[in-house]
């Protein structure tokens, strides 16, 4: 059996395991690692079932709403993009990042990360940060998606610092290539690793907001007007539901795969910065198409991208926060 497949079915192990797992007793345990940086198996002394218990969570609440897992990969980057990989977007306050425009009302996925927290601060008390179980959870929600299984280095800290201002450099729906290779190089990334984080699109939603500049009444050319005629019946008919969330991959929305690709050459990207890719750069087109005729070589290339990203240093010094929520910092 494969990697991803043996971690797929431990996940599977939902509440009954889950409750199991509530059943042990609490350790104090101490945090151990590597200080010149993240490492695999940073919990396999101090906490063993760290990792198992993020799965589990994850399982428990994709049964309920597949789409957490888009969520929550979102998520990790939105929070490792902004003050690196440090739970600040977990923080809830008047002024805190999830109050910007990027995240206001549109991140999920909260309550698998609470649900996880919960269970570490009973097994492994003061050990567990929020920001590696954001990181292991967006590694599970890929794999119950059918998508890649890989290590995910562990050892981050969480932050104390979480400014609503600081997420205005999140890359916008409405991006050109241009504009993206430049806010993916001011984080160290080149182009082809910016077209390969962008096929996490592969699933999720999106709100009309933030491709409603591609409907008439200025018609973007370089969506399929079928696919037009679909997202303006769904955003600008009378009544429209606010809450209406548009998938991503209109294939398998809910499938990691390189149907993504496949779509931006059939011009149904559904963002502006997602069809850019295969219309607005020749550079990006190529990769584009190698990804689209290669599901193996993506996965690979998408693993070696998010470790990357996962690495991204943290600004300030941080803590094992406490709050089972993961929402506030220690006092």
């Amino acid at each position: 059996m494969a990697r991803s497949q043996q971690v797929l079915a431990a996940s599977l192990r939902t509440s009954s395991a889950l409750m199991s797992l509530l059943q042990v007793t609490p350790v104090l345990l101490l945090l151990v690692g590597s200080a010149g940086g993240l490492q695999v198996g940073y919990y396999n002394t101090s906490c063993p079932l760290a990792e198992a218990i993020v799965q589990i969570a994850v399982a428990r609440y994709h049964l309920t709403d597949p789409f957490f897992a888009a969520g929550i990969l979102r998520m990790h980057f939105h929070d490792c993009w902004v003050r690196g990989c440090d739970a600040s977007v977990l923080l809830v306050g008047p002024d805190s990042e999830q109050t910007n425009p990027a995240n206001n009302n549109s991140l999920r996925g909260f309550p698998v990360i609470q649900l996880a927290k919960t269970v570490l601060e009973i097994v492994c008390p003061r050990t567990v940060s929020c920001a590696d179980i954001l990181a292991f959870a967006a590694r599970d929600s890929v794999v119950i998606s059918g998508g890649p299984y890989w290590d995910v280095p562990a050892g981050r800290f969480d932050g104390r610092v979480s400014n609503a201002t600081d997420a205005n450099i999140l890359p916008a729906p409405f991006f050109n290539v241009t504009q993206l290779t430049e806010n993916f190089a001011s984080k160290g990334f080149n182009q082809t690793e910016m077209v390969t984080l962008s096929g996490a699109h592969t699933i999720g939603q999106a709100h009309c907001g933030t491709f409603s500049n591609r409907l008439p009444p200025t018609l973007d050319s370089t969506l399929n007007p079928s696919l037009a005629t679909v997202l303006e019946s769904e955003c600008n008919k009378s009544g429209a539901d606010p809450n209406f969330r548009q998938d991503l991959d209109i294939v398998t929305p809910l499938y990691f795969d390189n149907q993504y690709y496949k779509n931006l050459e059939d011009f149904n990207g559904v963002l502006t910065s997602d069809e850019a890719l295969y219309t607005d750069n020749s550079t990006t087109q190529g990769t584009v198409e190698i990804f689209a005729d290669n599901t193996l070589e993506w996965q690979a290339a998408f693993i070696a991208a998010i470790i990357k990203m996962g690495n991204l240093p943290n600004v300030t010094v941080g803590e094992i926060r406490e709050d089972h929520l993961c929402q506030v910092v220690n006092s």
